[in-house]
C-alpha cells in the first residue's frame, strides 16, 4: 500500500475522503471525535501546498436531500478547530459546487454538502456510479482516502474515484492498518475478537480470516441469530440470514476443533418490535419466544463476554452487541457485565487494540 508521502501535492487540489458521520442532536454535533480524527491528515495537506476538497457522508439519505442530514453543522465545527474558514457550497454537484471547486486557491478547504444526497453515490449499477465518480474527479488532482469507517464500501467516492486519480491512504486509515496488521500477524495473546454488527454477510470473510488466529470469539448484534439458528434455537421474529446457516455451522465446527473459545449469548433482551417505544423482556437464548425478536445481549452473556475479555492481552472489537442509547455507557457496562437497553438507530463500529493488565 501505498503511504500520503509519495503522493504529489504541492499545489494541487486534493479529494479527501472523510469519515464526519457525526452524531447530531437538534442540528447539533453531539461528539466531534471523527471531525478531530481527520485533522492530522488536513494538516498535513496544508501544509504540503495542497488545496483540499473534502467528501464525506452523513447518515442515510438514500439519494434524497434531507436537510437534517446536512453537513453544514460539521462545516462549522470543522473551520474553529482549523482556525480557517471552510468553504461549504450547500451541494454536492451543481454550478455553485463547480464554480466553487473551481477557484479554490492553495490553502483552502472546502466541503461539499453530503454525498449520500446523491443516488449514484451508493449505487450497485457500476457505471452510474463510475459516471458520478468521473464527475468529482474532474476539477482534483490526486486522491487521499482517509475514511475508515468507509473504505469497505464499494461506492463511487470510495472505490471508483481513486481508480481515476493517483491516490494514497490518510493518516487515520494507514494507522488503522497497522493496527489490523498487528492483530492479523503478531497479537500478544490470549487474543480476542468481538464481533457484532447486523449480519454474518459481512463479517463472514472476518471470521474466516480470523479463526485460526485467535483464542477467544465473542459473537453478537443481529448476526449472531444466523449462529443460534445453525445451532437449531428457535430465534423468533430475529434478522436471520438463512443461506448462510451451512456456512455458519462450518465456522462452528472449525472453532471447536482448532480449540477456539467460541462464546455465544446464554440469554437475549427482545421485544415484539424494533421501536423505541417497545417493552423489552429478557429470555433465555435457547427459548426465544416465537413473537419477538432478539435486539440485545443479556446480562448473563455481558458477564460471560467480560470475563473472557478480561483475559485476553489482545482485544479486536468490531460492531455493537445490541441496541442502544449511548455506546460509551454500553461499553462501559458490558466490561463491567452490566446491560443498558433501549432501542436506538445509533450505531457504531469500533476497533480497539488493547493490553490488559
Amino acid at each position: 500500500m501505498s503511504d500520503l508521502a509519495s503522493l504529489k501535492i504541492a499545489g494541487k487540489r486534493i479529494f479527501l475522503r472523510c469519515d464526519l458521520n457525526v452524531p447530531l442532536k437538534d442540528g447539533s454535533i453531539t461528539d466531534d471525535g471523527r471531525i478531530r480524527a481527520s485533522l492530522p491528515t488536513i494538516k498535513y495537506l496544508l501544509d504540503g501546498g495542497a488545496s483540499i476538497v473534502i467528501g464525506a457522508h452523513l447518515g442515510r439519505p438514500k439519494g434524497e436531500v434531507k436537510p437534517e442530514l446536512s453537513l453544514a453543522p460539521v462545516a462549522k465545527r470543522l473551520g474553529q478547530l482549523l482556525g480557517r474558514e471552510i468553504q461549504f457550497p450547500g451541494e454536492v454537484i451543481g454550478d455553485s459546487a463547480s464554480n466553487a471547486v473551481k477557484n479554490l486557491k492553495t490553502g483552502e478547504v472546502l466541503l461539499l454538502e453530503n454525498l449520500r444526497y446523491i443516488g449514484a453515490e451508493t449505487s450497485k449499477d457500476e457505471n452510474e456510479r463510475g459516471e458520478f465518480a468521473r464527475t468529482l474527479a474532474v476539477f482534483v488532482d490526486g486522491y487521499v482516502g482517509d475514511g475508515f469507517g468507509a473504505v469497505h464500501r464499494k461506492h463511487a467516492s470510495v472505490f471508483d474515484l481513486p481508480q481515476l486519480l493517483p491516490h494514497a491512504p490518510g493518516y487515520l486509515v494507514s494507522a488503522e492498518v497497522e493496527v489490523l496488521k498487528k492483530l492479523t500477524h503478531s497479537p500478544l495473546r490470549p487474543y480476542g475478537v468481538v464481533l457484532g454488527g447486523a449480519k454474518v454477510s459481512d463479517k463472514i470473510g472476518v471470521i474466516s480470516n480470523l479463526i485460526d488466529k485467535v483464542d477467544v470469539l465473542a459473537i453478537g448484534g443481529g448476526m449472531v441469530f444466523t449462529f443460534l439458528a445453525a445451532q437449531g434455537k428457535e430465534i423468533g421474529t430475529s434478522l436471520v440470514e438463512n443461506d448462510l446457516i451451512e456456512s455458519v455451522k462450518d465456522l462452528i465446527t472449525q472453532a471447536a476443533s482448532q480449540g477456539v473459545e467460541l462464546l455465544l449469548p446464554a440469554d437475549i433482551v427482545v421485544a415484539p418490535t424494533f421501536s423505541p417505544d417497545a417493552t423489552p423482556t429478557l429470555v433465555d437464548a435457547g427459548s426465544m419466544p416465537e413473537d419477538q425478536m432478539g435486539l440485545d445481549i443479556g446480562p448473563v452473556s455481558a458477564k460471560a463476554f467480560a470475563s473472557a475479555i478480561t483475559r485476553c492481552q489482545t482485544v479486536f472489537w468490531n460492531g455493537p452487541m445490541g441496541i442502544y442509547f449511548n455506546w460509551r455507557r454500553r461499553l462501559v457496562g458490558i466490561f463491567r457485565g452490566q446491560r443498558t437497553s433501549g432501542p436506538s438507530s445509533f450505531r457504531f463500529v469500533i476497533v480497539l487494540y488493547v493490553k490488559c493488565n
